[in-house]
């Protein structure tokens, strides 16, 4: 595959960016089971060079698009459609939108705090690194009733305190408290990331050779993962809950207002669409780490300078 990027291309956040707006291309949600063989087909002729004569780059670079959006890089397993990186966007924005409604009540809070953070806890844990042990579904239902508690504390607390700010303007006022679910979110999203992931810490991850040949599993691989997870996770939802409360807030003083939800929805889609992909491109999924930096047993296992491990999304 002539064009396929190499690792210097990734290297870049360019080159990132337009290869994870390719994994997160929501037409893949529609791949067919049949089409999705015939890819992961196509690109194991390539690798075994038994390419049919005609197969051109296009239907290469088409082949790999649908494999990497589909398929999970470490189990070679399908990511249930929902928790795909594809899939973040289409069914994650109605619970955004949820989120933002103005004029929450607690059960209402609650209720999309618990939707935020299960689909968030289901996303993670499906493009997470594994080569090592999977975790129960009982510890994920703890975690995520874990979570939503903090977000519902935080968010409930940080509302009160700013109810008693009596120095705040109201328009002021209003504005803080549409921007209250972004402490909330962010908080819980760094949690969520290293709860799910926690048996990576302990166990370490997969570190790979050149030639993609495992070494050896390293906790200290797996620690930069997580915190380059993390750190996306935090920027993920920034322009996502300050934008759009910002931009409402002023499109409130229009008269028509049965327009206030269709574009509340529209501004809460684009600003979804636009932050996943560059959040995501911040780290390269597969990176790079010097040995020099890892375990004593990774060095003395392999005569590489750099090993590679997959961080996960």
């Amino acid at each position: 595959m002539s064009h396929s990027l190499s690792f210097q291309q990734i290297g870049s956040f360019l080159g990132r960016l337009r290869h994870f707006v390719d994994i997160i291309d929501p037409s893949t949600l529609f791949v067919s089971e049949k089409r999705l063989k015939e890819s992961i087909k196509l690109l194991d002729d390539y690798k075994h060079n038994s390419l049919t004569p005609g197969v051109t780059d296009c239907q290469l670079w088409e082949a790999q698009k649908i494999k990497q959006a589909i398929i999970h890089p470490d189990t070679g397993e399908k990511i249930f459609m929902p928790f795909r990186m594809s899939g973040y966007v289409p069914f994650g924005t109605p619970i955004v939108i949820g989120l933002l409604l103005p004029n929450q009540t607690v059960v209402s809070t609650i209720i999309w705090q618990w939707l935020n953070q299960s689909h968030n806890a289901c996303v993670n844990y499906a493009n997470r690194n594994a080569t090592k042990i999977d975790i129960s579904h009982t510890f994920i239902l703890f975690q995520v009733c874990s979570r939503i508690c903090l977000c519902f504390f935080l968010q409930v607390g940080l509302n009160v305190l700013i109810k008693k700010a009596n120095k705040l303007k109201p328009t002021t006022r209003m504005i803080i408290q549409r921007l209250v679910p972004f402490p909330a979110v962010a908080s819980a999203n760094i949690c969520n990331v290293g709860l799910m992931r926690h048996v990576e810490l302990s166990e370490g991850i997969d570190v790979m050779d050149n030639n993609g040949n495992v070494v050896g599993s390293s906790k200290i691989a797996a620690k930069h993962a997580i915190m380059e997870t993390a750190f996306t996770r935090v920027v993920l939802p920034m322009p996502i809950f300050v934008l759009p409360p910002i931009i409402m807030s002023y499109l409130e003083r229009l008269k028509h207002r049965r327009l206030l939800l269709p574009i509340h929805s529209m501004v809460c889609l684009v600003t979804f669409a636009l932050s996943l992909p560059v959040a995501i491109s911040l780290f390269p999924q597969m990176s790079q780490i010097e040995v020099s930096r890892l375990e004593p047993e990774i060095a003395l296992a392999s005569d590489c300078k750099v090993v590679t491990y997959n961080k996960g999304l």
